[in-house]
């Protein structure tokens, strides 16, 4: 029976010389190269230009209206997303693209587990970027250890100071990247270098840069480990199914040298060939064993699998002794049962379609809004008002919305109310609306006495003829006859 290891003792991994010894150590891993490495450095160059080219891309609205590609403009309330515009009134679009996000995640990790944590999470993608750096400046695992337990020279000193600056650098272009999402990015770049930007800017710039630099240069694995949530809920959405990151113990056991397990096989005992070499812990950048087992903690990013078939490769021993493999294909393989790739199985289909279902509603509904809104709001007190000549006068509060590039005028009216008379407070039922706002009105709904019943608020568009409707309430005088 498939288990998922939720415990995290580094005490198991110690008794096999892992990269760390206790929680609160870091993690040294070793650099390593393979397909998965490369895989990696591809992503990592993907999501760090996609971050930092997007708030400079242009697209033409209309006069008056941002060319900023990707925009979230608090001041007017509106979020562009090239040809999309998102109104304060449609968060249920952004609601929708969460719920999306996270089917799309769980979908990923029933295929192929944690591995959107081993290869675009940001906190990922920027480790990388930063153990890069510290590689170049300080050299690798085994120099940046010894260099851990010697005394601070001059020469340590400048190499510490200079990962650092880079660091800060990183971790600056970075918080300044993100606040240009929220202003027009080649002038608030200008305004920050001059220092003509506001306090606010340049304060998220400073909290967003210690983050980076806290989060990348010192947690690491331990966000991706404890902090994050999503490792958590590996104990109740883990599929034995999935293409994870696994060790063949069936074949790797019992461990060995080469020469020990070639010493075995002349006598005719078992041997494995796993040679023991830790190579797969030590390029791990969470620091776990995946001999053990799966491990919550493991984020799928294949860089074992990397180092495990370079040892292979020199030994000249088959490779894949750590691959990605389903749990379940190992405990078949331990019997005797021949392997059975089930990507396309109940849940995986199950969880698609979902995604694509939602999907589509999403796009049909942006694709299918109007120009035009109209929003009403009974009053609360007095809910009705009884006239002298026996007639009920209810109030309402419309607000009429104008998501085109040109000022609109709307004609009020209401129906499914016979013998119903409306009046503007203030204004003509031929309303005016500028582009891109929106406008309140006070209107007063006149009827004659009768029972409660449904009434539709109209705004037909003068120029296209179109029409929105609201539907509310009209209700009587309470007690009356």
């Amino acid at each position: 029976m498939a288990t998922l290891d939720i415990s995290f003792k580094p005490e198991r991994a110690h008794l096999r010389r892992p990269n760390r010894g206790t929680i609160a150590e870091r993690v040294v891993p070793q650099s390593v190269s393979g397909r998965y490495r490369r895989l990696k450095w591809a992503a990592l160059a993907v999501c760090l230009a996609v971050y930092y080219v997007l708030p400079f891309l242009r697209w033409v609205r209309g006069p008056g209206q941002p060319d900023q590609a990707v925009l979230f403009d608090l001041e007017r309330g509106r979020l562009y997303f090239f040809f999309i515009e998102i109104w304060p009134q449609e968060v249920y679009y952004l609601t929708g693209l969460l719920v999306l996000a996270t089917l799309v995640l769980i979908w990923i990790n029933a295929v192929a587990g944690r591995v959107w944590c081993g290869y675009f999470c940001p906190q990922t993608v920027w480790t990388d970027l930063f153990l890069l750096v510290e590689r170049v400046v300080e050299g690798d695992r085994r120099e940046r250890l010894k260099k851990q337990g010697s005394g601070l020279s001059p020469k340590r000193i400048f190499e510490i100071g200079f990962k650092h600056t880079i660091w800060i650098l990183i971790a600056m272009a970075t918080g300044g990247a993100f606040v240009l999402y929220f202003s027009d990015a080649p002038t608030l770049v200008s305004d920050l270098v001059t220092g003509r930007a506001s306090a606010i800017a340049y304060a998220w710039v400073i909290i967003l840069t210690g983050t980076t630099y806290t989060l990348a240069g010192f947690a690491r694995e331990q966000v991706c480990t404890w902090m994050c949530p999503w490792p958590r809920l590996q104990g109740a959405i883990w599929d034995p199914e999935a293409l994870t990151v696994n060790y063949r113990d069936y074949r790797g056991e019992p461990r060995g040298s080469a020469k020990k397990a070639a010493e075995l096989k002349a006598k005719g005992e078992p041997a494995g060939d796993c040679v023991d070499c830790l190579q797969c812990v030590n390029v791990c950048p969470i620091g776990i064993d995946i001999r053990e087992g799966p491990n919550f903690a493991c984020i799928n990013c294949g860089l074992c699998v990397d180092a495990c078939d370079t040892v292979m490769g020199k030994l000249g021993r088959p490779r894949g002794l750590i691959d990605y493999e389903a749990w379940s294909n190992i405990e078949r393989a331990r019997v005797g049962e021949p392997a059975r790739r089930r990507v396309v199985r109940p849940k995986t289909v199950g969880l698609g379609l979902s995604v694509i279902a939602l999907a589509s509603a999403m796009g049909v509904g942006l694709g299918m809004r109007s120009e035009a809104k109209i929003a009403v709001i009974h009053d609360r007190n007095p809910v009705a008002v009884r006239l002298s000549d026996g007639r009920v006068r209810n109030g309402y509060t419309v607000r009429l919305y104008n998501k085109a590039d040109d000022e609109r005028s709307f004609r009020i009216a209401v129906d499914r109310l016979e013998d119903a008379a409306i009046e503007v407070v203030g204004d003509d039922t031929l309303v005016e609306v500028a582009s891109d706002a929106t406008r309140e009105l006070r209107v007063l709904v006149t009827a004659p006495m009768g029972a409660r019943q449904p009434i539709g608020f109209v705004a037909t568009d003068i120029k296209t003829g179109s029409a929105v409707t609201a539907q509310d309430l009209f209700i009587p005088v309470e007690g009356g006859p």
